[in-house]
């Protein structure tokens, strides 16, 4: 069984960054696809952007994340991570790490408990 457990949301103004993480404790994050997924709010839980079992990463094109957040992990620390710069208010929402196999874009196994992230 994977926890998940995300932290670092809060509220911040429009144009400043914030960087989100996800701890896996105990497990190879080379065995898994991990992603980060928004919730905002009226609104289904979309992808945000995804980090293969080979490290290779992709951003959906949901409100110009690409260019705008890096999504990364750390093998050592057991923790995903997502930096978000220049953030804008149609980031709001609910960011929830997943895990799981294939690809986590368009679905997976594991999820967090999620974080809420709120720009104004």
């Amino acid at each position: 069984h994977v926890q998940l457990v995300e932290s670092g949301g809060g509220s911040v103004q429009d144009g400043e960054s914030l960087r989100l993480s996800c701890a896996a404790p105990g497990y190879t994050f080379s065995a898994y696809c991990w992603a980060w997924w928004r919730q905002s709010p009226g609104m289904k839980r979309v992808g945000v952007a995804t980090i293969d079992k080979d490290g290779i990463t992709t951003y959906t094109d949901i409100d110009s994340v690409n260019g705008r957040f890096t999504i990364s992990r750390d093998a050592v620390e057991n923790t995903l991570y997502l930096q978000m710069a220049d953030v804008k208010p149609e980031d709001t929402g609910a960011y929830y790490c997943a895990a799981g196999w294939g690809n986590c874009l368009i679905d997976a196994g594991y999820w967090g408990q999620g974080t809420q992230v709120t720009v104004s």
